[in-house]
């Protein structure tokens, strides 16, 4: 390995480093963003009554029943 070799670094991540350096809070943005949409504490009980009514899709949704 020659003495001038340097590690190679893509355009986006050299793109997403110069965003880090000139913004240092945006992961913590973007944690508190993923908190706000998707960490969201699960009710188990109001899961499990979910999956219990589910009602079975008929395998063609369009054909009318003949009982």
């Amino acid at each position: 390995m020659p003495l001038f070799w340097k590690p190679y670094k893509s355009e986006v991540t050299q793109f997403i480093d110069e965003l880090k350096a000139k913004k240092p809070t945006l992961e913590a943005e973007q944690r508190a963003g993923r908190a706000l949409l998707w960490d969201k504490a699960v009710d188990r009980s109001a899961q499990a009554d979910f999956r219990a009514a589910r009602v079975a899709q008929q395998a063609y949704v369009y054909q009318t029943k003949n009982d």
